[in-house]
């Protein structure tokens, strides 16, 4: 299927490794010219390495710290006038609720929810008057099945969840369209290095089995899609039906 995306200009965060990765990826191979935003040099470059011996295009890459606003900034200045949006952050820290205090819960709030915000602030106009956007949030299943010990991230997430309810439907008249994904137990460098905490998550699986890097991305490209321009404000679970809900 062609994705209708060829040409079109996006913004990766987070996307050196893991799930960020995999949407980049995902994107350059329906020929969309990607800039990818994260914060170690050496693993950027490997991953815009690996992208355009794929793809025969190396994407446009910054080091930048997209919880900051100089970060933020320095990400719009390579890229100012992107189509595409895709939001991702690193999960905060597990911990008993007990031992969070505010410092911590602001940290939480800067990376899982107002870097969010801010990016999608400052680009949805500008998809709009172009007559094309497309924001995709990288959330987790956490915001439908909230676990013990992620607090920071059940709450800061949810949090992102209902400022896009209401948000997508506002810019929806501009043809700009925003969704989250939610993943759950992917096969990405942060679940390898569990171990045998990595087996037990597994197992919780229906499939049998940690999903796929490229299924995810697959999944954020089709909502970039042209395909996609009627799907706007929706939390699309990807993790192999762990999330034990009917609706």
């Amino acid at each position: 299927m062609d994705l209708g995306i060829g040409g079109r200009r996006a913004i990766v965060c987070g996307a050196s490794r893991g799930l960020g990765f995999a949407c980049a990826q995902a994107l350059a191979r329906e020929g969309v010219a990607v800039t990818l935003v994260a914060r170690h040099r050496e693993t950027l470059a490997t991953a815009a390495d690996r992208i355009g011996r794929e793809t025969s295009i190396l994407p446009a890459t910054v080091m930048a710290d997209i919880t900051t606003e100089a970060g933020r900034r320095h990400a719009l200045a390579a890229c100012p006038e992107p189509d595409i949006l895709v939001t991702n952050a690193g999960g905060p820290l597990s911990a008993d609720f007990r031992a969070l205090e505010a410092a911590v819960w602001m940290e939480a709030l800067h990376a899982n929810f107002l870097s969010a915000v801010e990016l999608i602030r400052a680009t949805v106009d500008g998809m709009a008057g172009r007559g094309f956007g497309r924001i995709v949030n990288i959330t987790s299943l956490t915001v439908r099945l909230p676990v013990q010990q992620l607090d920071l991230s059940n709450a800061t997430r949810l949090a992102l969840t209902g400022y896009v309810a209401g948000v997508a439907r506002q810019v929806a008249p501009g043809k700009v369209t925003i969704n989250n994904l939610l993943p759950g137990t992917i096969a990405t460098e942060r679940i390898r290095e569990l171990g045998a905490t990595a087996e037990k998550l597994i197992a919780k699986v229906p499939m049998g089995r940690a999903g796929d890097p490229e299924e995810f991305g697959a999944a954020c490209a089709f909502l970039c899609s042209r395909q996609a321009a009627y799907i706007t404000a929706q939390n699309l679970l990807v993790d192999g039906g762990l999330c034990p809900f009917t609706v």
